[in-house]
């Protein structure tokens, strides 16, 4: 299993963003469309939560200290948060002014050439740092179901830039039947229509990445799998008797923190329980790197101290 986050992802979505945001302006400029400026937005927030993202990896690697014992792991889902309100405020809220403020006002396009040069490129850039977003997943993937999995992943550097890139292709689908049907029909507020359809999208991703960041900043625990194979370990120990369910929380993507509650064979010594607490944390330790610090209280199931 990884157990670093990787930069890649979120520099692949960096420069493609960036890139994208330029030309997308340059043709809103050019052209007069609502739903090309909708997309230059898209692409500028996109650029600026690429960077947010870094700044909270960086910030997350910080060493442990005494006002933080376990690390400062937890800081990259704070950044995740923040990156998904600026989605909604800035990316989808704008997004809606602009379409709204052209059905209102509607202009006709006026050379729609640049734009569809500019979106179709947009594309295959956002259609490149997607396909190295989702490779990158895929290294960490466990859940056979995309959704599932996508759902189940702990590192916003990865869901995160997946969820934007998803959102960019959809976006610019949407602004390519708009200008599209703007021009062919001569009725302008396809392309208002579109700028409010690409922000009810980014609205709709903003709401998907608060409620994942949500559940990491408040303490969301290992998945299922690696909880079931921590419990195997344990139980296949000629030391113990039986376990409490494993408890876990995420501090970062990955690093977890476990205690469990032991009940050990009352036939062993002191020495021996301790000897079983050695073993059990170097077999966690081996099978699971991305588990950083373990907890195990050596005590029966009806609250009896044993050491």
């Amino acid at each position: 299993m990884n157990v670093k986050t990787s930069k890649l992802p979120l520099y692949g979505a960096l420069v493609a963003n960036l890139a994208i945001a330029v030309m997308k302006f340059i043709a809103a400029a050019i052209s007069g469309s609502s739903a090309m400026l909708s997309e230059g937005i898209h692409s500028m927030v996109d650029t600026g939560n690429s960077l947010l993202l870094l700044f909270g990896l960086k910030k997350s690697q910080k060493p442990a200290d005494a006002s933080h014992p376990f690390g400062h792991g937890k800081e990259l889902y704070f950044w995740s948060l923040i990156v998904a309100i600026l989605i909604f405020a800035v990316g989808g809220g704008m997004s809606m002014y602009e379409g709204i403020a052209h059905l209102r006002h509607p202009e006709q396009i006026e050379d729609p050439t640049l734009s569809y040069i500019v979106l179709i490129g947009a594309m295959v850039f956002e259609g490149a740092a997607w396909i190295v977003a989702y490779k990158n997943f895929q290294k960490g993937r466990i859940e056979k179901n995309f959704l599932k999995a996508l759902r189940a992943s702990k590192d916003p550097a990865t869901f995160t830039v997946l969820f934007e890139d998803s959102a960019a292709l959809t976006g610019l689908v949407v602004a390519l039947a708009g200008v599209f049907l703007s021009t062919h029909t001569g009725d302008p507020l396809y392309d208002g229509l579109a700028s409010v359809i690409i922000g009810l999208i980014l609205a709709s991703v903003s709401v998907l990445l608060v409620i994942e960041s949500k559940g990491l900043l408040i303490g969301e625990g290992a998945n299922r799998m690696t909880v079931e194979s921590i419990s195997r370990i344990a139980t296949d120990d000629p030391a113990v008797e039986r376990i409490a369910p494993p408890l876990t929380m995420h501090m970062g993507p990955y690093e977890i923190l476990l205690a469990i509650e032991v009940q050990f064979r009352d036939e062993l010594t002191a020495s021996e329980v301790e000897m079983a607490v050695a073993r059990l944390e170097k077999s966690v330790f081996e099978q699971h790197p991305e588990v950083k610090r373990i907890f195990i209280e050596a005590k029966s199931i009806t609250g009896k101290t044993k050491v």
